[in-house]
């Protein structure tokens, strides 16, 4: 039996997996870019953590846990960093007379070179097996990104003679005096270089450079959050802008307007796009770059953290032929998202499904995906229009922006096609007054609609660090309040073990610590909260007479419903977020 199948077994003697997965995976073990690490992790079977225990029974080596323990840098200089990234290999430290080293697959060419090393200085080495994540972890601790940016700055300093070459030109026509040469030094490149690399190693959705009195501010976007990353001084700020500009093909000699540009770079391995967005300030001009991954892919709806209810009104309204499906939200709050997972339950082969979107974000095959591009006269409007000769049956539209994109998106479902969109609302039931507003008739917008759907992005309590702790009254008055006019039966579709408001006591609550996982902020990742709202035969009568009310108590009646915020209590009280976090996305 070789270690894989070995591994197979270990994890049905533990439950982990059934007689007829091991079977299934056993069989997928003869494809030869089939991952068994990554597939475990995936779906979820085992945590990579508990994964790589078991690797290390298998290669009787002991296990160490990387992720949560923290390696000196006088640890991790002994063993050079050429070494370490090219047999993949960390040193976690001395131990008496033994040097011991990670490893997370062992390699007899990998062990004879690091044993040369530690006979040397005279030490016997020890080996533990680490994760993938725990090395990656270590790797990137060799040179953090102050260390590279600093001898970058050394470097420059020295290139300059230790002058400050960049000027802004005097008068009201201010424009980068910056030469070809500064621009495209190697200071100035690796900097830019680490940055972005930090930034796609951090987890990051945006990174912000912005310039004040005496330097310039790098903030990251992680997990809705901004962080700042480092500061750089005030006299390399125009420097890096004009790289950054130079990089997604911008104008260089304006700077009095915003511009907008992209760039496209292998970022460890991967494609990642940055959308590029130049803003004039009184003294300079600040960045945004937006970071996308494309390599991930358009992620499955139930993975996006949707409650049973909504699920199963977005499932049955996905399934009508014709009419409209909105997703409301604030800007960041995912709607793009889900209207990709949404698309990619609807891509089959006998479906003609084209997209209008600002950026495209995620590549789906099957699906015709066109950006906008509003300076050639390309909108969301006139694309419509081009697209409805293109012989859809679903169509999505990034955003409904204006009245006209409103009418033709109604016409649209009215001539029997799908239409998915987002709109900036606050709730649900808030886009049906947003149409109202874009001049949509009442009738046309009851007869259209099938389904509205509102959503935000909470972070993810660390399951890594959290801790436990004992609920305020203040918290459990809070939940009850919030979960009141809500059905026992509906509570506990998301919540099995619900025995009413009396039971909140007995539910755990966490607060966040923070550790190397979680880039020691508690929070690790995001989930939405959500709510969805079919729209019934009641629901589209009050919708087309104006002297009716329509409001939430309507959409109960009808239906199931779980509200936002809702959403986020019960998530609360499975653990996954906080009260804190929940109140932070819904009231903002």
């Amino acid at each position: 039996m070789n270690r894989k199948e070995q591994l197979l077994s270990l994890l049905r003697v533990q439950s982990l997996i059934s007689a007829e997965q091991q079977s299934e995976i056993s069989a997928m073990l003869a494809q030869a870019d089939f991952d068994l690490n990554d597939y475990l992790i995936k779906s979820k079977i085992i945590d990579e953590e508990k994964l790589y225990e078991l690797w290390s029974a298998i290669y009787s080596l002991p296990y160490f846990n990387a992720i949560s323990t923290e390696i000196s840098r006088d640890d991790l200089g002994l063993l050079p960093q050429d070494i370490a990234r090219n047999y993949n290999i960390v040193c976690l430290g001395k131990e008496g007379k033994f040097l011991k080293f990670g490893i997370t697959d062992p390699n007899l060419k990998a062990m004879e070179a690091v044993n040369f090393l530690a006979q040397g200085q005279k030490l016997n080495p020890k080996y533990f097996i680490i994760s993938h994540s725990g090395m990656d972890k270590i790797l990137k601790e060799y040179q953090q990104i102050e260390e590279e940016i600093s001898s970058a700055l050394e470097e420059k300093t020295k290139e300059e003679g230790g002058e400050d070459l960049i000027q802004l030109k005097s008068g009201d026509d201010e424009t980068l005096n910056v030469s070809d040469a500064d621009i495209n030094s190697a200071p100035v490149a690796k900097i830019v270089s680490a940055i972005i690399r930090h930034a796609v190693e951090a987890r990051a959705s945006d990174i912000h450079i912005e310039p004040y009195e005496k330097e310039s501010r790098v903030r990251y976007r992680i997990d809705g959050i901004l962080h700042t990353s480092l500061t750089l001084p005030k006299s390399i700020h125009n420097s890096v802008i004009a790289r950054i500009k130079v990089l997604a093909k911008l104008k260089l000699d304006e700077s009095r307007i915003p511009q907008d540009g992209r760039i496209r770079l292998l970022v460890d391995g991967k494609d990642i796009d940055f959308r590029v967005s130049t803003l004039p300030l009184s003294s300079s001009e600040k960045v945004v770059m937006r970071i996308l991954d494309s390599t991930k892919g358009a992620p499955a709806l139930e993975d996006l953290g949707f409650n049973k209810v909504s699920m199963e009104s977005i499932n049955r309204s996905i399934k009508k032929t014709n009419g409209i499906i909105l997703v409301s939200g604030p800007t960041g709050s995912g709607k793009s998202t889900t209207l990709y997972a949404i698309l990619t339950l609807l891509n089959q082969e006998g479906v003609n499904i084209s997209t209008l979107e600002d950026p495209v974000e995620y590549e789906i095959k099957g699906i015709n995906q066109s950006q906008i591009r509003p300076k050639i006269g390309f909108t969301f409007a006139n694309g419509l229009r081009s697209l409805l000769r293109q012989d859809p049956n679903i169509i999505m539209v990034g955003e409904i922006r204006d009245e006209e994109t409103a009418e033709l998106a109604i016409q649209a479902s009215l001539t029997g096609h799908l239409v998915l969109s987002s709109i900036h609302t606050n709730d649900a039931l808030g886009a049906v007054f947003r149409l109202e507003d874009m001049k949509a008739e009442r009738f046309l917008i009851s007869s259209t609609l099938r389904a509205l759907i509102a959503q935000r992005l909470v972070r993810q309590i660390c399951p890594h660090c959290r801790q436990e702790k004992a609920p305020s009254p203040a918290e459990i008055s809070s939940v009850q309040n919030n979960l009141n006019n809500l059905k026992d039966e509906v509570i506990r579709k998301e919540l099995p073990d619900w025995q009413g408001a009396s039971s909140i006591g007995g539910y755990k609550f966490y607060s966040p610590v923070g550790c190397p996982r979680c880039e020691n902020t508690g929070f690790l990742g995001r989930t939405s909260i959500a709510e969805a709202i079919e729209v019934s035969d009641k629901i589209r009568e009050i919708i087309a007479d104006e002297k009716k009310t329509l409001n939430l108590d309507v959409v109960r009646e009808t239906q199931d419903f779980i509200s936002v915020q809702q959403d986020g209590i019960i998530k609360v009280l499975k653990g996954i977020t906080t009260i804190e976090e929940v109140l932070r996305v819904v009231e903002a």
